[in-house]
């Protein structure tokens, strides 16, 4: 489908017809860049203005998409490479929204989990659950982007992208806690007790002795799931 050949003959024939861009715009309830970007080739009209376009005009559909007025002996021929032409163009422009609705999945999905780290103290439950839920549209952004390909190809990168992206967190997580001395944002639960806060999470237990003082404390231990009378004398 040549945009530029159908672009020049949509303006020779408004020009025919004595109408403006203006008016063209106005009658089709567009604008008036529309229409010049129309004129140039630089897009197409949308499918459902095909036919008042062409009416306004006064040429066919099969003539539009041709770029030039046909012959009777031509227009059988046109119109069956006009249908194979129709339909490519409308599977790429398809192609290509759905690709920028994928990237838009993609980063926005990213910024819910980067700007939840950021903003929520560690000791709100909400960064979590905001974190996981930006790294699902994320994942949703990605599915729709390789969904050319085979489906069990598909089904093994959307399982290893989801895993690598929850680890990725849980390891910025655990470099959180460790170096900057903040409670662990994926947690189990929490447990107080005497001058402990006790943190569990899924790989390792944090213990914060003396909290709140000015000989307070952490520890980064392996799991060892305690009991309360354990914590209750673990910092002493």
């Amino acid at each position: 489908m040549n945009q530029e050949k159908i672009g020049k003959f949509i303006a020779t024939c408004r020009k025919e017809k004595k109408i403006t861009q203006s008016e063209l715009a106005e009658k089709l309830g567009v604008t008036d860049r529309s229409v010049s970007n129309w004129e140039t080739g630089k897009n197409m009209p949308d499918l459902s203005l095909f036919k008042p376009l062409c009416l306004m005009l006064g040429i066919t559909i099969n003539e539009l998409l041709s770029g030039e007025r046909l012959s009777k002996e031509k227009y059988q021929e046109k119109f069956e490479e006009n249908i194979v032409n129709t339909i490519d163009y409308s599977t790429k422009t398809m192609n290509r929204y759905s690709g920028m609705i994928s990237l838009i999945f993609i980063v926005f999905g990213l910024f819910i989990s980067i700007s939840a780290i950021m903003i929520f103290p560690s000791e709100s439950s909400w960064g979590s659950i905001y974190s996981v839920f930006g790294i699902l549209v994320f994942v949703i952004g990605v599915a729709r982007l390789i969904h050319n390909i085979k489906w069990y190809k598909r089904l093994f990168l959307i399982v290893i992208i989801f895993i690598g992206s929850i680890g990725i967190l849980l390891l910025t997580d655990y470099i959180n806690v460790k170096n900057n001395k903040e409670a662990p944002m994926f947690r189990l639960f929490t447990t107080t007790t005497g001058n402990v806060i006790y943190y569990d999470t899924l790989f390792y237990d944090v213990y914060r002795c003396n909290f709140d003082k000015d000989n307070e404390y952490w520890v980064i231990e392996k799991n060892n799931n305690p009991t309360i009378e354990e914590l209750i004398n673990y910092c002493n």
